[in-house]
């Protein structure tokens, strides 16, 4: 007999819509999406009262680091897949600055079992880019493997790309999408040497944003937009962090037709440079985070579709290491288990609708990356969904913080709603605090 679920009796929030009613899901997929908000129960095997909550299709993260292998002091697949789970992540897309660096096709796949072993939720792993191993990237399999990643510009777990030809022969050569993190290297080391005769080796936090600048997000970003405009490539550049930016993206073109997309995270539309002094290293992001009219420009950037996506970029540090001076503190933060309760803070504000979040965290990464069966509240698709309480509040403290690293940016902020339920490929995997810890995802394809 097949396994089967009912949602009754809930807002259901899909493509561009709000509206009551109910869901029902066989085995793995949605079976039908139903106008009444009382159908028949008979014959569900489990029946879900969604009354006064928001069913939204899961969020895909396209941008983690999960840490794994390598790096487990810091965190692993299992566990952070886990808070994302609770935090209404089902999907998520991992990058290659692990030990050892996923550079080849057979780490690559090692990654990939590692996956299907640890993680609660659905996964894709990038392949990453040196200056030296072109001929690996190039056989990296479309249909399974959601892009490759290029530093263009060096981060923790240093990967940094700076050989002109080899990113040429990339963008003109990559069938798949390019995701690139783009800071530019000779600005750094020059306002790095700045901050050094002014300050000596212990500056002030607050030196990020002058350090990692407009100017070397901006020269690095154009960067790549020029050589993807010259070669026709499909590139993706993450954590937009200036207004500057907003400038290299169109917003008169549909996201899944764009070949230049842009990825906004939660730390740079939560936090300005006025939060370093209170903060200190646990907002020392790359890029870092800046003004508030960036900021500003950046959730602008989102209400008129100049950037596609929101996600996270977690990457957590043990608070031992972030507690270093600042140039020893390594950059990043965990953030998976809080991202759609902080958008649906920004909701509560007034700053976005819930619409708008669906499209940003689900439709439009699906529609980005090409990503099989996903994304959406549709019958025939995998039934990845969360349920959501907007009117349960809770404060991020110590004692509910799921992530290895034990901390978080954003302890001590109130949210007014909650993650009620996360169901990943059908089944429900998280329930108002409990886990089927024995669950494990899937790895995501791609209809390329």
């Amino acid at each position: 007999m097949s396994e089967s679920t009912l949602i009754k009796n809930v807002s259901i929030v899909n493509e561009g819509t709000i509206f009551k009613g109910s869901l029902a899901i066989r085995d793995s997929y949605i079976d039908e999406l139903i106008a009444d908000p009382f159908p028949e129960e008979a014959g569900y095997s489990q029946v879900i009262d969604g009354k006064n909550r928001y069913l939204f299709p899961g969020v895909i993260d396209d941008q983690v680091h999960f840490r794994e292998p390598g790096l487990t002091h810091k965190a692993e697949i299992f566990t952070e897949s886990k808070a994302a789970i609770a935090g209404g992540i089902t999907s998520f897309m991992e990058m290659p600055n692990t030990k050892p660096k996923t550079v080849t096709q057979e780490l690559l796949e090692a990654k990939y079992q590692l996956g299907n072993e640890k993680s609660m939720a659905n996964f894709s792993f990038y392949m990453g880019v040196t200056n030296d191993n072109i001929d690996e990237v190039l056989k990296t399999d479309s249909s399974s493997v959601c892009g490759i990643k290029i530093f263009m510009g060096s981060s923790t777990g240093n990967m940094l790309v700076d050989n002109k030809e080899t990113l040429s022969t990339i963008f003109k050569e990559s069938p798949l999408l390019i995701a690139t993190h783009c800071e530019d290297e000779a600005t750094i080391h020059k306002n790095t040497e700045w901050a050094k005769s002014k300050y000596g080796e212990n500056p002030p936090f607050s030196i990020h944003p002058v350090i990692r600048s407009e100017e070397a997000c901006y020269r690095s970003s154009s960067f790549a937009a020029e050589l993807a405009s010259k070669y026709n490539s499909r590139l993706h550049i993450l954590h937009i962090s200036t207004a500057k930016e907003l400038e290299l993206f169109n917003n008169t073109t549909p996201s899944e037709d764009k070949n230049i997309t842009a990825e906004a995270c939660i730390h740079h539309l939560w936090f300005n440079d006025t939060y370093y002094q209170k903060k200190g290293s646990r907002i020392k992001w790359n890029p870092a985070v800046k003004t508030e009219k960036d900021r500003q420009a950046i959730l602008q950037g989102i209400l008129n579709n100049k950037i596609d996506v929101v996600a996270t970029d977690h990457a957590p540090h043990t608070l031992e290491e972030k507690s270093n001076s600042y140039f020893d503190a390594p950059s990043g933060g965990p953030m998976v288990q809080h991202s759609l309760v902080a958008m649906l803070e920004l909701h509560r504000k007034g700053v976005i609708t819930l619409p708008q979040i669906a499209e940003k965290m689900s439709h439009n990464p699906a529609k980005i990356f090409k990503i099989k069966g996903r994304g959406f509240i549709r019958k025939g698709y995998k039934a990845d969904l969360v349920i959501v309480d907007p009117e349960k509040p809770w404060q991020v403290s110590g004692e509910n913080i799921l992530y290895k690293a034990g901390w978080s940016a954003m302890e001590g902020e109130i949210f007014h709603s909650t993650v009620d339920t996360t169901i990943v490929n059908g089944k429900v995997v998280f329930n108002q605090g409990q886990f089927d810890e024995s669950f494990r995802g899937e790895r995501l394809y791609f209809e390329r």
